[in-house]
């Protein structure tokens, strides 16, 4: 039946026009974003578990930042320390020159003096962001001799999210101690505590006796050719190269973390990055799929418009019908 009231033709052509606009509407939003799943209503599974995966990314460029400033913290600490041994070194190679006979001392002290000098500088300067690991006061409020730096984010499978740390205990790199006299034993420095004849740190600092040395104050200048003094020069040489032993050990710790927190901070951009192609894979567009789509999508349009205009005009040979 023809009718002039319902066009039937009509009706169906503009249907499929609307479908085909609303499929080329997502398909030119997809391309305009580069996202398939770009809002819930696309698919809320997706876009919840990608919301959520973002999230969890921006912590761990925050673990990552972290993981940056404790490598750097290692490093002025490390650098410190390997410079401090150097001018340790030079101390101990200029007690034993002290050993010999007929030189003059009180010269070799001022050499030595100088050295002192340059150890507290080193140790002084060696600080980043506010944190000093080779000169402290371990009688402040809040002291710490054990040093975390944060080194991951975690999710588990309950939802549950938890801070990893990465340890590193200072107080084997601890070279000079303000607190040293108050606090006893648990406050010397490996620079300024004083050392028995062996070259061992006593046990008590307060009270120190006569043959007790610490390497930051030592003096040989009124040294003689004395039996006496000449033991006393080769337990100086004996406590310095204990300091320069623990020295060692201590930069070896260093070392030891600051290799950790760097394969931290590298499995980190790698996790980054895994996260980021696993997001990829569920909200990202193809955008090859996508550029044939809206060509297909483009060529459907034009023919549907064709459609219903060819739909429209079949109404109009009603009218040769009353000619």
């Amino acid at each position: 039946m023809t009718s002039i009231l319902t066009n039937a033709s009509a009706m169906t052509a503009l249907k499929n026009l609307n479908m085909t606009n609303d499929k080329l509407a997502t398909t030119q939003a997809r391309i305009s974003t580069g996202l398939r799943v770009a809002e819930a209503s696309d698919n809320s599974a997706y876009w919840s578990i990608a919301t959520q995966m973002r999230s969890d990314n921006k912590a761990l460029s925050t673990v990552q930042d972290a993981l940056g400033m404790g490598a750097a913290k290692v490093d002025v600490a490390y650098t410190g320390m390997t410079s401090a041994i150097e001018v340790v070194d030079e101390i101990k190679s200029k007690l034993v020159a002290a050993r010999e006979a007929g030189v003059d001392r009180s010269k070799i002290q001022d050499e030595i003096g100088e050295l002192q000098t340059q150890l507290v500088s080193i140790s002084s300067s060696s600080s980043f962001v506010g944190e000093n690991w080779l000169s402290v006061d371990s009688a402040a409020a809040g002291f710490n001799a054990t040093k975390s730096v944060v080194a991951s984010f975690t999710r588990a499978s309950d939802g549950s999210v938890s801070i990893g740390t990465i340890s590193i205990n200072t107080s084997s790199t601890i070279l000079f101690d303000s607190a040293a006299d108050a606090a006893g034993p648990a406050g010397v420095g490996v620079i300024d505590a004083f050392r028995d004849t062996t070259g061992a740190i006593i046990a008590g600092q307060n009270a120190p006796t006569a043959t007790d040395f610490a390497l930051s104050t030592m003096d040989i200048s009124a040294l003689t050719n004395s039996t006496a003094d000449l033991t006393t020069l080769e337990q100086h040489i004996s406590r310095a190269d204990a300091a320069l032993s623990e020295m060692t050990t201590a930069a070896g710790s260093l070392g030891a973390a600051k290799k950790s927190i760097s394969m931290q901070n590298e499995f980190v951009s790698n996790l980054m990055d895994a996260m980021s192609r696993g997001v990829g894979q569920l909200v990202d567009a193809d955008m090859n799929a996508e550029s044939t789509r809206l060509q297909a999508l483009q060529v459907q349009q034009q023919l549907g418009i064709q459609a219903l205009s060819i739909a429209n005009q079949s109404s109009s040979t009603i009218l040769s019908l009353f000619r």
